[in-house]
């Protein structure tokens, strides 16, 4: 049958109607900032039928001190061809439509999705909803752990853009871009902080809690309320930059633009976790 490129979002119920399909690969993100084994030993106690574990600090991440020694944040971006090489261990090829899921609304499904943009792969959508939409519909959960065959992807083109910390210091004084701060309001004002080790913002930025693209069930939003409500804090996407705490839910961001049409932002995948980690840089509270 013809790949069906679902490039932002997919129903549970669409994607039980392709669980065997076998040019489709599913790929479990579940995790947890403060429990790194979480998402592991979740995905062992069950998880949606031939899906794939991927762990956020070792498949979707790099060190967090590259090779020079300086910090790169908590979850700096890999190399680019390590991670072809991981997406080929999943069994992914040019022509497989990936899907990611995560239990907690896609906080981090979007990561996924954000980093096969990133090399060049259009046919990636995460589970609208993700665990808890596919429970609700009482659909099936497996402790099996699916054996795959390497793939063959191949790097093309990055299909999204993306700015280093200099970029975020040179904005500051030309304010060329909308920073946007995917945080909760607490962090971003500096308040309650518990993961990084300073509290407050890059000058500048606004605030959009990534939280706020969603429904009460852990859906998103309809595309026409997530452009309204977009609109109303970015007049030009294409000139805005996306960043939260370590570059994870910033993807949620460009995820929800994407879904509202609004497409063209920017990722600072170093985020506040590389940004503060220097002095020199400016803090607003």
């Amino acid at each position: 049958m013809p790949l069906s490129k679902y490039s932002t979002l997919i129903s549970a119920q669409d994607l039980s109607e392709h669980i065997n399909d076998e040019q489709w690969v599913i790929l479990d993100c579940r995790h947890d900032l403060m429990d790194t084994n979480a998402g592991s030993q979740a995905y062992a106690a069950g998880h949606i039928p031939q899906a794939q574990f991927v762990h956020l600090d070792h498949s979707l991440s790099a060190p967090k001190v590259s090779a020079d020694g300086v910090f790169r944040g908590r979850h700096p971006l890999p190399d680019k061809q390590q991670f072809i090489q991981t997406l080929r261990r999943l069994g992914i090829n040019n022509d497989t439509q990936v899907i990611a899921y995560d239990a907690h609304g896609g906080m981090f499904s979007a990561r996924v999705w954000w980093m096969l943009k990133w090399v060049g792969h259009a046919a990636v959508a995460v589970l609208d909803g993700g665990l808890p939409a596919w429970n609700a519909l009482s659909l099936p959960l497996t402790k099996d752990v699916l054996q795959v065959r390497s793939g063959g992807l191949k790097e093309h083109a990055s299909l999204v853009p993306q700015v280093d910390v200099a970029a975020v210091l040179d904005n500051i004084s030309s304010a060329e871009f909308t920073l946007v701060d995917a945080r909760a309001a607490d962090r971003y004002r500096g308040e309650n902080e518990t993961i990084d080790p300073v509290g407050g913002h890059i000058p500048g930025a606004l605030n959009r809690f990534f939280k706020n693209n969603l429904q009460s069930d852990g859906r998103f939003k309809a595309a026409e309320q997530l452009r309204a409500e977009w609109s109303a804090l970015l007049t030009q996407p294409e000139k805005a930059i996306m960043q939260c705490g370590s570059g994870v839910t910033a993807c949620h961001n460009l995820l929800a633009l994407e879904v509202a049409g609004l497409t063209g932002a920017a990722l600072y995948p170093g985020s506040w976790s590389e940004w503060c980690s220097d002095s020199s840089r400016p803090v607003a509270r």
